[in-house]
Formats: C-alpha cells, sequence, structure tokens
C-alpha cells in the first residue's frame, strides 16, 4: 500500500461513511481529459455558474484567464459549494495571461478548442481523440484576437433564432454535456486513475474538515514514520 493510500485510510478514520462513499464515487467519474478556460469573464454569477456546471460533468479543473477583470470569487449562492471540488487556476500576470495560460495548456497536451459564433464548425464535430481545453470568452465580445490566434480550432454552439449567443454558462453547459457523452461513448481510459483518484479524495477531506491542511501533515508524518519502520 503505498503512502497516499495510506493517508486517504487516515482521513476515511476521521470523516463520515457517507462522506467517503460519496468521495468514492464522484472521484470515480472526474477528467483532466477535458477541461475548461474562461477568459475575462466580467460578471463572477457567471463565472460561478461555470464552476458549478465544471463540477456537475465531473470537470477536475477550471482555468481563469483574468486581464482587465477583477479577481474572481466564486460567488457561494451560485456556485453551491463547487469551489471545494474543482481545482481552479488562475492567470493574471504579464502583459498577456491568455497566452501563458493557452500555452502551458499545450505543454500538458491539450489542444485548445476555443468557442464562437463566427465560425463554420460545429461543437458536435470536434475531434475527442486526444485531451481538450474548451475554451469561453467573455460575455461582451467573445474570445480575443489571442485566443483566436493560438486555438487549435474554432467551434460554434448550433443556434436556430435571432439571438447570436448564448450565455456563458449556458454555453458551458451545452458543450460539456455534448464532449462528456462522445467521451462516454467512444473514448477509454478520459478518466482519472486510482492514483489521482487517492490524491484528490484527500484534498476533498482537507477541504470539508477545520485546520484539513494541518491535519494532513500530521497524518503524512505518522504514516512515514510507521512506513520507515517497517523497512528497518
Amino acid at each position: 500500500m503505498g503512502e497516499d493510500q495510506e493517508v486517504l485510510e487516515a482521513f476515511y478514520n476521521i470523516i463520515t461513511d457517507s462522506k467517503q462513499k460519496l468521495f468514492d464515487k464522484i472521484a470515480k467519474e472526474r477528467t483532466r481529459y477535458l477541461t475548461v478556460v474562461m477568459e475575462s469573464v466580467h460578471k463572477e454569477h457567471n463565472s460561478s455558474a461555470v464552476l458549478r456546471t465544471c463540477d456537475c460533468f465531473g470537470i477536475q479543473d477550471l482555468y481563469t484567464i483574468e486581464k482587465g477583470v477583477k479577481r474572481y470569487i466564486p460567488q457561494r449562492d451560485i456556485a453551491l459549494g463547487a469551489g471545494n471540488w474543482v481545482d481552479l487556476y488562475t492567470y493574471s500576470e504579464g502583459d498577456s495571461p491568455t497566452v501563458n495560460c493557452l500555452q502551458d495548456l499545450k505543454k500538458k497536451g491539450y489542444r485548445i478548442v476555443a468557442t464562437t459564433p463566427h465560425t463554420e464548425k460545429s461543437i458536435n464535430d470536434v475531434d475527442i481523440s486526444g485531451p481538450i481545453a474548451l475554451v469561453f470568452g467573455t460575455e461582451r465580445t467573445g474570445i480575443s484576437e489571442d485566443v483566436v490566434k493560438h486555438a487549435d480550432e474554432l467551434v460554434k454552439i448550433p443556434m436556430y433564432g435571432f439571438t447570436e449567443s448564448f450565455n456563458i454558462s449556458v454555453s458551458a453547459a451545452i458543450c460539456l454535456s455534448i464532449m462528456r457523452n462522445k467521451l462516454e461513448e467512444n473514448i477509454e481510459g478520459w478518466k482519472l486513475s486510482e492514483e489521482e483518484q487517492v490524491k484528490l479524495k484527500i484534498k476533498w477531506a482537507t477541504k470539508i474538515l477545520k485546520n484539513g491542511e494541518k491535519i494532513e501533515q500530521e497524518i503524512r508524518k505518522r504514516v512515514a514514520k510507521t512506513m520507515q519502520i517497517r523497512k528497518e
């Protein structure tokens, strides 16, 4: 048994059985194969709604690009605690946080797929044979020129009315529903590995316990000592 597994078991001796079962059930459905990027979203209630949507669809990582907007803080009444379960990465430093974010995602192996009504390709036709980062732009002007320049492809959500675009949280929900269904039907190995699930459940456990990070440090010290004794 590895160190992380022993740490998780120690946490499971502290938290309730119902929470353990919930962690086990949800962690199995989590993915980093598909991730979401929000660029310069001005309205916090929209950002919080996207965060909540990511949690609902099992998306573990959400990237926010904050250029010309105030720092994003999840609104508790809209996100409904999703900030505890989804990992949030923020890019706000430097001359071009958008470029920095997209370049980092490409280094991690993601293909950048940006959403815009000004293209012909549909979200339904996206190739899902490799990891994808879905980019959503600001409510006012959509994705920036930096996104257009660095995206691997641009896609739109099919629409049939007079209005040109959906609200960003609605757009995210539609796209994630389509992509999740495509993954379920066509791809294997896109969910978190067993090791990744264990690490994630430890992180979740620290979120629900008072002084959770300090508790983890104490548990790790105890586990490390026990493992050393076994070797001797």
